[in-house]
């Protein structure tokens, strides 16, 4: 049986090229337009349903994605800086209940997003 957090199987290691780099900053570049057209016309019921039992809202999984990869920019840029980065983790459940997850659209993510692959990949 397939465990439901991980749809698509769990993170199996590849060696590492020039060409899986290049693989890897696409998917980077082009995540954001990719999780907007997946969403492009789910209505607000949609948007509130679950994406598997027991799991959060697809909205809640929308801004949980800008949340996890704002944390992923600045871990990166903390190694790219520091001699001994500390790596801070968060608490993703509880962010997922923050006042701006129940309350914003997922327009200001979705913009984040855009805005903040656009760094990641530069």
């Amino acid at each position: 049986m397939i465990d439901s957090r991980y749809p698509i199987g769990k993170y199996e290691a590849q060696p590492f090229s020039e060409q899986q780099k290049k693989h890897w900053i696409a998917d980077i570049e082009f995540l954001p337009a990719e999780l907007e057209h997946a969403i492009l016309n789910l209505d607000e019921q949609q948007l509130a349903t679950p994406y598997r039992d027991g799991g959060w809202t697809i909205h809640q999984v929308v801004h949980h994605v800008a949340d996890s990869h704002m944390n992923a920019f600045i871990r990166f840029k903390l190694g790219l800086t520091e001699e001994n980065p500390t790596i801070k983790p968060y608490n993703e459940a509880d962010w997922a209940e923050l006042a701006d997850v129940k309350t914003l659209p997922i327009n200001y993510s979705l913009t984040l997003l855009h805005a903040l692959h656009k760094r990641m990949v530069a």
